[in-house]
């Protein structure tokens, strides 16, 4: 058994920063180390203050850094599926070899998605994944995995992934300040949905929709691939501030009301569970019950799915069988897949990571980030050899005072991990070193 792989993700959300380190071995995930950190500088998944979002994200690295007792030197990125634009895209390829044995080798399928990257961009737009759904060697199509066969021409159909420049580039600024070099970065609808889905809902067709603080992404699954990725300016804040107001009790009370007490199912709500609510500018405090709130959250809520029902329509994504999977940290309130149901009219589940330390909703995407990149470097072997603990960590504090430092080796890219006579592809993370040099000059 070899040295477990680390790994370290980083989901910048609008109410919240989470930053997760899993260790993987045989295929197994241990979550090792979590921080949670109130996000501030970020309006509906954009970010608004580059300072203030700098220090949300080093909060949350400090805080999963305490866990484990080593300092975080790389992420793994989660970027939002605002501004997302999804493109198809082809590459075409000879397969070039020295002698008879015309086998495709990762050097060939490195090549052919390069020349699917070809693809011209308009100058606002920036490249962040390209996911294969076929290859074609010859004349035989729908090949998965087109290594170790034989042929002349390999072709592949794929999906590119684009998002606004700008956005992109004050998400890497404020990742770079707060003194982080990014390993890899995924769409989260991508990485959520891949794993939060089983393979046959992925197939049927199923629209994972992930309820944040103040947006709500929606990723739509066929056929293994994901055809449609969207965000909604409406989440768990809008429900708060509408206790707040009608309550007149403080945003955090609200908020911690919602959490306590709040049911999303107004027929199941309880007229027996009272409490207590402190009101503003008032030394009393009034009693509502949990039906009460209830009939303010379930407006809400019942607004956020007429709006999903309405993205359906547009994009005529209506009726897929394999219904709905919620999942973010409003899907942990009680009753939300009944009104869904009622709402949606389909099949309804919630999905939650399964590992000890993040049993819940919220954690989804900053969980199957890690998932992701692990499945991505196990198909392409993006890296020379295993990711060693010291590759995504900067070593382990002895004491307080004292900390060993552990000399930092720069991961292969794909290219790097063939021995082969072509040129190696340019690392991400040089990659990332152009983009901000071009903002600089």
């Amino acid at each position: 058994m070899g040295e477990p792989e680390v790994y370290v993700s980083l989901d910048i959300g609008s109410t919240s920063v989470k930053c997760i380190i899993g260790e993987v071995s045989d295929e197994a995930v241990h979550i090792i180390g979590v921080g949670n950190a109130r996000s501030t500088g970020i309006r509906k998944g954009s970010i608004v203050d580059i300072d203030a979002t700098v220090q949300s994200i080093k909060r949350a690295v400090d805080q999963a850094e305490r866990m484990i007792g080593m300092s975080i030197h790389k992420v793994i990125l989660g970027i939002p599926a605002a501004h997302v634009m999804l493109q198809d895209t082809k590459g075409v390829v000879a397969v070039v070899k020295n002698d008879e044995n015309r086998e495709i080798t990762s050097d060939d399928v490195n090549r052919v998605l390069d020349a699917a990257q070809m693809m011209s961009l308009s100058p606002d737009r920036e490249h962040i994944n390209l996911v294969p759904r076929f290859y074609t060697v010859d004349s035989v199509s729908e090949i998965k995995d087109p290594r170790g066969m034989l042929g002349i021409r390999l072709e592949v159909d794929a999906t590119m992934i684009t998002t606004s420049k700008t956005v992109l580039h004050n998400v890497l600024r404020c990742v770079e300040k707060a003194g982080l070099d990014i390993q890899e970065i995924y769409l989260q609808p991508l990485a959520a949905g891949t794993f939060a889905l089983t393979k046959d809902e992925r197939n049927r067709g199923t629209t994972l929709i992930d309820i944040g603080g103040e947006t709500t992404t929606i990723g739509v699954f066929k056929d293994d691939q994901l055809i449609h990725a969207s965000v909604i300016p409406v989440g768990g804040e809008n429900i708060t501030k509408d206790l707040s107001l009608v309550l007149r009790t403080s945003t955090e009370q609200a908020e911690k009301i919602k959490l306590e007490y709040g049911h999303a199912y107004f027929n199941e709500a309880s007229d027996n569970e009272v409490f207590d609510v402190p009101v503003i500018g008032a030394d009393a405090k009034e009693q509502f019950s949990q039906r009460y709130i209830s009939e303010i959250i379930s407006m809400r809520l019942e607004e956020l799915f007429e709006l999903i029902l309405d993205e359906f329509y547009r994009q005529n994504l209506s009726g897929l069988p394999g219904g709905v999977v919620l999942t973010g940290g409003v899907a942990k309130l009680e009753g939300i897949a009944q009104l869904a149901r009622d709402c949606l009219q389909t099949r309804v589940r919630i999905a939650a990571p399964q590992y000890i330390g993040v049993r819940d909703p919220e954690y989804t995407s900053a969980v199957n980030l890690i998932r992701y990149a692990h499945a991505d470097n196990q198909f392409y072997h993006k890296y020379e050899g295993d990711i060693q603990p010291s590759d995504m960590l900067l070593g382990t504090q002895q004491s307080m005072s004292q900390q060993e430092q552990v000399e930092y080796q720069q991961p292969a890219s794909r290219d790097d991990y063939e021995e082969t006579d072509h040129q190696p592809k340019e690392k991400f993370s040089d990659k990332v070193k152009k983009i901000f040099k071009g903002i600089l000059d």
